[in-house]
């Protein structure tokens, strides 16, 4: 049974991934790439969460494509009106997430 670094509990019921999603500062803007292509910015990430696991599911979510670099999420079209809700379901914390 595999036991968790972090918390100490084995790896079914280990809970770090939730912790760090709570305490999680995350900003939502939009930024003007090239020939005026809009993407929408998803920052604020700490090491404690997967970042590729959270885009590949806003990019399926938003129908959308997008990238993930440097624990920053960049997904091609204006989503901030509709990002808000998609990461309190994934489960992060409403009033952590600013627009």
């Amino acid at each position: 049974m595999e036991i968790c670094p972090k918390c100490g509990l084995p790896e079914q019921a280990c809970v770090c991934e939730q912790i760090g999603k709570i305490s999680q500062r995350i900003s939502v803007t939009t930024d003007k790439k090239r020939y005026g292509k809009i993407v929408t910015v998803v920052t604020g990430f700490d090491n404690g969460v997967d970042v590729r696991k959270i885009a590949k599911s806003l990019k399926n979510e938003l129908a959308c494509g997008g990238t993930f670099k440097n624990n920053k999420i960049e997904l091609q079209g204006d989503h901030t009106r509709r990002i808000k809700p998609l990461l309190v379901k994934l489960g992060f914390d409403e009033e952590s997430i600013s627009e």
